[in-house]
């Protein structure tokens, strides 16, 4: 199992739930890490907030090499176990 690997599975048994806006976070650094830029549209629905909020997180991070997303995860992942 790689480092990044190892984050997602530590992100499922941290000790606390993280706040809203670090699952964002979280969420948002591993698409972009397991899929790349977002797609150029959102297919969230307009009274769909929860979809919406993920998507302009993930779409935020454009550009953002699937490395560096990987490295951005597992940091945030450790920081949150300590």
């Amino acid at each position: 199992m790689n480092t990044f690997e190892q984050a997602v599975a530590d992100s499922k048994t941290l000790p606390e739930k993280p706040d809203n806006e670090t699952l964002l976070k979280l969420y948002s650094l591993y698409k972009q890490a397991t899929e790349g830029d977002a797609p150029a549209e959102s297919n969230a629905g307009m009274f769909d907030f929860v979809a919406t909020a993920k998507y302009n997180a993930w779409h935020g991070l454009k550009d953002v090499s699937k490395e560096d997303a990987m490295q951005r995860y597992v940091a945030l992942v450790n920081s949150l176990k300590a």
